[in-house]
């Protein structure tokens, strides 16, 4: 296959670079020429046919430097296939319980629609608290946020595999 894709991410304290690792073995096993680079190492979207974006979700928010990826880039974006994923839940209720009403941010939202990405995915995350500082620690305990590592990874690689799926479609209809 010769399309090549970008998985990028923003990730704190490496739990959603995991996530965007993942996706990207998946990809590469499809036989996708596949590049996972932090968001801040990015340097040119041209080449890549199709761009995986995910982000860690920080009370409620895509964290800032993808944020700012998403709206340098959403001229480029749009005229890509695009995959958004973010990362953030924790716990072990319901996740369409513990998402009601989360949207992105009211200055992504009309961007996001605009590139009218394929999917957009939310991945329950990871919390570990030695990681965190005292801030951070101050407001978890007043969120009583679970901790723990609750991400999916079936979920992820099953997320994956349809973005492999619709990457081989491409490829054959380019052929």
């Amino acid at each position: 296959m010769d399309i090549q894709i970008l998985v990028a991410y923003s990730s704190k304290y490496g739990a959603t670079a995991q996530i965007a690792e993942r996706i990207g073995q998946v990809l590469r096993r499809a036989g996708i020429t596949t590049d996972v680079l932090p968001v801040d190492q990015v340097n040119s979207l041209e080449r890549y046919a199709g761009v995986v974006l995910g982000s860690g979700v920080y009370i409620g928010r895509w964290r800032k430097d993808a944020a700012t990826f998403l709206k340098a880039n959403e001229g480029t974006l749009a005229r890509k296939m695009v995959w958004l994923f973010s990362s953030g839940p924790t716990g072990e209720q319901d996740l369409a319980e513990s998402l009601q009403g989360w949207q992105f941010s009211q200055g992504l939202q009309p961007i996001v629609d605009r590139i009218q990405p394929r999917n957009i995915a939310v991945f329950r995350g990871m919390l570990d608290t030695t990681k965190l500082n005292v801030i951070e620690k101050w407001v978890l305990k007043n969120v009583k946020s679970p901790t723990g590592d609750y991400r999916d990874w079936d979920a992820i690689t099953s997320w994956a595999e349809t973005i492999s799926a619709a990457m081989e479609q491409v490829d054959r209809e380019t052929v």
